[in-house]
């Protein structure tokens, strides 16, 4: 699977018409801008994805050789996932989820496909629509929590957490994670202008991440901005530049604090937070509780080949999983929970040969690569399987890593011409 993925050398770049490449940028920004409203079903991510496959395919894309080994796992996952939904199936909320999860496949190979091809500009595209939904998402859940939109507290909160344009604050907090690292990059690295207005978006969407009260994703947001400029730090091409970053790291910190601060000065705010911020929730603890339910399911997946089927788990314990490797096997069997953690750490250990590859897509890569990891972790205490902005993560990444071997084997061969 590897060696496949980073085959990119057998992979030629496709030509289209100004217009038609206009025209799949465009549909490449919408699907990240849509990817923010997921609050119905179906949603508009998914009626823009579908619109921007048919367009897609109707103007040259296809399947390459090199993606044929992503392509196989995903089906085998889905195989697996279906074998076990096999006696559900008469249950609607199972034949949903299994759609669900065939789509997700879909989207993967998508993304890879679209992202290898045009890499620089589709890239950007994609950034700066999901930027644009974020803003979106997140105005909408500071509108909801603060009253500011008439009759949208009901609607864009869950449990007094700001959940905005999604149906739960958990994957609200989990989505922006990505935007804002795109915004804090340009907050250390942009001219002023520019790393001003990102430093307002920053902002914003890390004030709605953080009344979304969801402690994965404010672990999430700091562990992913350490890493990712610690990787900007590492791959800057002038001293010059190390020093703004680690300079604007600092600052944007201090003002995180002390924005923190203000906010806990209003007796709501502070109460649910150290409600939410208290790692012995009752959810969490004892035989039963989160982890407890992890040790007991892991054991019972050794004995059932097959698995319990999809949404069966709260069936034999209080609450679901919380956990994608264990719902892999829980869901699907062996084949399931052995193909989707191969997947994803194989996915997450590719990623890190292309760290410093120094191609024009670069600064965009580290983003998508640090929110990858961070959600790869999160995956260990939260159901992330049908969190749509993962499989678009992922599918990227694939895509960036064909591209990265083709564009390293043009600037060898450029190297061989010029001497």
């Amino acid at each position: 699977m590897a060696y496949a993925a980073t085959a990119g050398g057998s992979l030629p770049a496709m030509t289209a018409a100004p217009g038609v490449l206009a025209l799949q940028r465009a549909l490449v920004w919408l699907v990240g801008a849509c990817g923010a409203i997921v609050f119905i079903e179906p949603s508009p991510y998914e009626l823009a994805t579908l619109a921007a496959s048919l367009i897609f395919f109707a103007t040259g894309l296809r399947m390459r050789l090199v993606f044929i080994p992503l392509l196989l796992s995903l089906v085998l996952l889905n195989v697996g996932y279906t074998i076990g939904a096999i006696p559900f199936l008469d249950k609607s909320e199972v034949a949903n989820w299994i759609a669900t999860s065939w789509y997700m496949a879909v989207t993967v190979i998508f993304f890879a496909m679209v992202i290898s091809e045009d890499t620089e500009a589709r890239l950007n595209m994609l950034r700066r629509g999901l930027v644009v939904g974020a803003m979106i998402a997140s105005l909408a859940a500071l509108g909801g929590y603060f009253n500011l939109v008439p009759g949208g507290h009901d609607l864009l909160t869950l449990y007094e957490r700001a959940r905005g344009t999604f149906k739960d604050p958990n994957v609200l907090g989990a989505f922006l994670i990505l935007p804002a690292l795109f915004c804090l990059q340009s907050v250390v690295s942009d001219k002023l202008l520019k790393s001003f207005r990102n430093t307002i978006a920053f902002g914003i969407m890390s004030l709605a991440i953080l009344l979304a009260f969801s402690r994965a994703a404010w672990g999430g947001l700091i562990l992913t901005s350490g890493f990712m400029l610690a990787l900007m730090v590492l791959t800057s091409r002038s001293h010059a530049q190390r020093s703004r970053i680690i300079v604007m790291a600092l600052v944007a910190v201090i003002l995180a604090v002390a924005l923190v601060a203000v906010l806990l000065s209003f007796d709501s705010i502070a109460e649910m937070f150290k409600q939410r911020a208290s790692f012995d929730q009752s959810y969490d603890e004892g035989r039963f509780g989160r982890f407890g339910r992890h040790i007991l399911g892991a054991d019972m997946a050794l004995d059932l080949p097959f698995g319990i089927g999809p949404l069966q788990f709260h069936n034999y314990f209080p609450e679901d999983t919380h956990n994608s490797y264990l719902n892999a096997f829980m869901s699907g069997g062996w084949i399931s929970g052995i193909c989707y953690p191969a997947l994803v750490f194989v996915t997450a250990l590719t990623g890190f040969r292309y760290v410093f590859t120094p191609a024009p897509w670069q600064r965009t890569y580290l983003a998508i690569f640090s929110a990858y990891l961070g959600t790869v972790g999160e995956s260990f205490i939260i159901d992330t399987d049908h969190w749509r902005h993962f499989w678009m993560m992922l599918g990227a990444m694939w895509g960036i890593y064909v591209a990265a071997e083709r564009w390293k084997a043009n600037a060898a061969s450029a190297r061989v011409s010029a001497s």
